[in-house]
């Protein structure tokens, strides 16, 4: 039997995983963990006789964190370092020691090369295994869909974001793809703020086009709204 819509939205949601910053407190810029950890499955996959198990990320340190420039999507984490933690299991091919430093540098390089600012990598073996091992498979993702663009000022941000090289696409699991709403400014005047979600290519960092698309958003609407970029898929 087909779920109904709030069902699946809150299924959506929960698959997301936390909603990570990129950068820092003023790039407004956020990531999902699921999007995350398929950028490190992958990267794993490049050190032979390893899998990776389940991981998490969160803030390092709850205490050391900073309030965002903009406002931040619903549950977001505020920008601060973060702590990669995982499992893995591997061969007795080379010292488990080895393996875990050599997996520490990719997992790091790759949360790098998305923008996450992570401070420490806490790796954990849990399975010695008997010979070399297939690739964990990384599981689709419902963020993989294209959304359809809405009318007036959120179809032409979305046309905007559209232009950005290294944008693949934009997605709708928090919502429309383009979320436009009404804010409390300065001396009490209304400004509009932007919420905008969207999947970026492997080959470009998730920060710099999210950069990108926060400036091309601000520039394409007449209030120069302020804007949040939420990266639901990467590749």
């Amino acid at each position: 039997m087909t779920a109904d819509p709030f069902t699946q939205a809150v299924r959506q949601r929960l698959r997301l995983g936390r909603l990570l910053p990129l950068g820092g407190p003023r790039d407004g810029a956020w990531i999902s963990e699921e999007a995350t950890e398929a950028v490190l499955q992958r990267a794993a996959e490049d050190l032979p006789g390893v899998r990776l198990g389940p991981l998490r990320i969160g803030l390092a340190d709850p205490q050391d964190v900073h309030e965002p420039a903009v406002p931040p999507p619903p549950s977001a984490l505020p920008p601060g370092p973060l702590r990669v933690t995982a499992e893995f299991a591997a061969t007795p091919s080379q010292p488990l020691p080895t393996t875990a430093d050599r997996l520490r540098d990719l997992l790091a390089a790759a949360t790098e090369g998305l923008g996450l600012a992570v401070a420490e990598v806490d790796l954990r073996v849990t399975e010695l295994l008997d010979e070399e091992t297939e690739p964990s498979s990384v599981r689709p993702s419902d963020a993989a869909r294209p959304a359809e663009t809405g009318a007036g000022d959120e179809g032409r941000a979305a046309a905007a974001v559209l232009t950005v090289p290294g944008v693949a696409r934009l997605t709708d699991l928090l919502g429309r793809p383009v979320h436009v709403e009404e804010r409390q400014g300065e001396n009490e005047l209304p400004r509009r703020h932007v919420r905008v979600e969207l999947a970026v290519h492997a080959d470009h960092r998730a920060l710099d086009v999210a950069r990108e698309v926060r400036a091309r958003v601000e520039q394409a609407l007449p209030d120069h709204p302020t804007v949040a970029v939420l990266v639901t898929a990467v590749g």
